[in-house]
């Protein structure tokens, strides 16, 4: 699965947290408070701890990983063995060709139906085929076109995800946006002149996904005149995250003099 990834980042920083950050702009010369309000942490001689916030984001998509194409072979006849013979004898050709194309039987479903109409009988049978390879898939479908009469009909292709790659894109768009906040922080770090430490808490705060789709207006009229790649391109989701990161931020570290 192809993922594209783009990001925008938000950073903010914090590097001296106060007890009451409300009280911040009320300090007046040699670090001393106005009367009545509180001091900085600092002056109350408890353990700073200088953290950088940083918001994220990032969006990444993916193609479609399947494709489903139905073919249908049908047959009237005054005998329902005569229709029978029709269809099975169309069906058994599709069924070796896509063997002999390297489809696994498990992404080939076979099913047959006969009913009566009027005074003769009408047997139905639909191969659905699964494929993974949307340039097999192609190839495959042109050479039945090319090999079998107008009584075969060869849908167009239906493109979907599977539940595994929808996911793995939301876990991809999140870790993405992760390290493009940790990119930034280290960047902020590293031009206030301190060192970045561990993550604080991270939290992913939005999580969203869409796909392109035809305006339904035109879908009914246009679905049928895409080609092959307009409808992958419809297909294609696309995952949005946007995390909130806050890491410790530590003093830059001396260089130890060797005697």
């Amino acid at each position: 699965m192809s993922l594209e990834k783009t990001s925008r980042s938000r950073v903010f920083v914090e590097l001296v947290p106060w007890a009451d950050r409300s009280q911040e702009n009320n300090l007046v010369s040699g670090g001393e408070t106005l009367p009545g309000l509180r001091r900085p942490l600092s002056a109350q001689g408890q353990t700073l701890t200088r953290e950088v916030h940083v918001s994220g984001t990032a969006e990444v998509s993916a193609s479609p990983d399947r494709a489903q194409v139905a073919v249908l072979v049908s047959s009237t006849k005054e005998a329902a063995a005569e229709a029978k013979k029709s269809v099975c004898r169309r069906l058994d050709y599709i069924t070796q060709s896509l063997q002999q194309q390297g489809l696994q039987a498990e992404n080939v479903t076979v099913t047959k139906d006969i009913r009566r109409v009027e005074n003769a009988y009408h047997m139905e049978a639909e191969v659905c085929i699964t494929f993974t390879e949307f340039g097999k898939m192609q190839n495959i479908c042109n050479f039945l076109v090319e090999k079998l009469d107008s009584s075969v009909v060869i849908s167009q292709p239906l493109f979907y995800h599977t539940p595994g790659s929808v996911e793995n894109l939301r876990r991809q768009a999140c870790l993405v946006a992760v390290e493009n906040a940790w990119r930034k922080a280290q960047e902020v770090c590293n031009l206030v002149g301190q060192t970045l430490g561990k993550p604080l808490l991270i939290k992913e705060e939005e999580m969203k996904e869409w796909e392109d789709q035809i305006d339904d207006h035109q879908s009914s009229r246009l679905s049928s005149s895409l080609t092959v790649q307009q409808k992958i391109k419809s297909a294609t989701i696309h995952a949005a995250s946007k995390v909130f990161i806050t890491f410790e931020v530590k003093g830059k570290e001396k260089k130890k003099k060797h005697l």
